[in-house]
C-alpha cells in the first residue's frame, strides 16, 4: 500500500474507531454491546488459535529445554560434588573416629603398663631390608626413637624397632618369621619363647613340658635384659591349639595374637620402660561366662472325664486288675461266713 495522504486518513480513522469500541466495550461490563461479537469471533478463530498452539507448543518446549539444558547440567554437576563432598566427609569422619579409638586405647595400655610411649602412625609396609613382615612409622631418631624398642598398640604387642633414620624407623612384627620374644603364662608364669609364623598363630615353645596349659589361657611378654628389646607385661595372645605331650624337656602351644598386623595404623614406641613388671595387669578382662540355660520342666494336669494318655490308661488298667484280684480273694472268703452264718441261722430254727 502505497503511502498517501488518503491511507494516513484511513489509519487514523480506523485507530478511532477501536479506541471507540474498546470505551464502549470497557463501559458496558457484562451487558457490553460487542459482546456478541467477540463470542462470534472466538468460536470463529478458536480452533485456528488451538491448531497453531499444538503446532508450536513442542516446538516452543523444545526451545525451553534446550535453553534450560545448561543451567540443569551445570545444577547436576554441582549436586554430584555435593555428593562426592559428603561421602568423603562421612568416611574422613569414620576414619577419625577409629584412629581415636585406638589413640585412646593406646594412652590405656600404656597407663596400664606404666610405659612412657612415642605415638606413632604407620606410613608404610615393607623395607628394603628384605624383611617379610615390617612397617615403616613416622617417627625415628630425632623423636628418640631408638633400636630395640618395643613397639604395641592399643591391642598388645606389636613389634621391635630394627632400624632407625632421623624421622622414620622400621618395626618387625611380631608375626615375622625371624621375631622371637619370651613370654609368660598368666597366673601360672610359665615360661616360654614365641615365634612368628607370617598369618598362621604364633608357635610358643613352653621350657617345661609338663606344664598344665589349656585352650584360652593367654601370654604376657617377659621382659629382656634392661628392658631391650622388650618390656614386660605387654599382651601377646591367647592359646587356641596344645599339642601333645609326648614326654620331651618342652611343649608348644600355638597362640592367637591380640594385635591384627594386616591392619595398623597407630602404634606407640616404648621409650621409657616401667619401673616394676606390671604382670598381668595390662590384659584385658575376661569376658563374663555365659549363664547357664534352665532345664525347662513340663508339667501334665488330667482333666477328670478325660481320655487319659495311653500310658496311664495302662497303669489305671493293672491298678483296676489289681484291685478286682483283691476283692475277689476277699469275696472268696466272706461266702464262706455268709453260707456258715446262714446254716447256723437254719439250724437254730429247726
Amino acid at each position: 500500500m502505497r503511502d498517501t495522504k488518503e491511507s494516513r486518513l484511513l489509519l487514523v480513522l480506523l485507530i478511532a474507531i477501536a479506541f471507540a469500541l474498546i470505551t464502549v466495550d470497557i463501559r458496558g461490563g457484562e451487558e457490553s454491546p460487542v459482546d456478541g461479537a467477540r463470542q462470534a469471533a472466538a468460536s470463529v478463530f478458536g480452533p485456528v488459535e488451538n491448531g497453531v498452539a499444538a503446532a508450536v507448543d513442542p516446538i516452543g518446549n523444545a526451545i525451553g529445554a534446550v535453553r534450560n539444558a545448561g543451567d540443569r547440567h551445570d545444577r547436576i554437576k554441582q549436586l554430584e560434588l555435593e555428593n562426592a563432598e559428603l561421602k568423603q566427609r562421612l568416611g574422613s569422619d569414620a576414619r577419625k573416629e577409629s584412629r581415636l579409638r585406638q589413640l585412646d586405647g593406646l594412652i590405656r595400655t600404656a597407663a596400664a603398663g606404666q610405659y612412657g610411649i612415642k605415638g606413632a602412625e604407620v606410613i608404610g609396609i615393607g623395607a628394603a631390608q628384605g624383611f617379610s613382615w615390617t612397617v615403616t612409622i613416622d617417627i625415628g631418631s630425632d623423636d628418640g626413637i631408638q633400636r630395640d624398642m618395643t613397639v604395641i598398640n592399643n591391642d598388645g604387642l606389636v613389634g621391635r624397632v630394627t632400624t632407625v633414620g632421623p624421622r622414620t624407623s622400621t618395626v618387625l612384627l611380631a608375626n615375622d618369621p625371624d621375631f622371637t620374644v619370651g613370654t609368660r603364662m598368666e597366673k601360672t608364669d610359665e615360661l616360654g619363647f614365641a615365634t612368628g609364623q607370617g598369618d598362621r598363630p604364633l608357635l610358643v615353645q613352653l621350657l617345661n613340658g609338663k606344664s598344665k596349659v589349656k585352650e584360652g589361657d593367654r601370654l604376657v611378654t617377659f621382659g629382656s635384659q634392661a628392658n631391650k628389646p622388650f618390656v614386660p607385661g605387654v599382651p601377646v595372645g591367647e592359646i587356641v591349639r596344645v599339642d601333645r605331650a609326648r614326654g620331651d624337656l618342652t611343649r608348644n602351644v600355638h597362640v592367637r595374637p591380640y594385635v591384627g598386623f594386616s591392619k595398623l595404623d597407630i602404634v606407640g614406641v616404648v621409650v621409657q620402660a616401667p619401673r616394676t613388671d606390671p604382670r598381668d595387669t595390662v590384659l584385658p578382662p575376661k569376658p563374663a561366662a555365659p549363664k547357664p540355660k534352665p532345664t525347662p520342666t513340663v508339667t501334665v494336669t488330667v482333666t477328670p472325664g478325660a481320655t487319659p494318655p495311653e500310658g496311664e490308661d495302662d497303669g489305671q488298667a493293672q491298678d483296676g486288675q489289681a484291685q478286682d484280684d483283691g476283692q475277689a480273694q476277699d469275696g472268696g472268703l466272706d461266702p464262706g461266713a455268709d453260707d456258715g452264718g446262714d446254716a447256723t441261722g437254719q439250724n437254730d430254727d429247726q
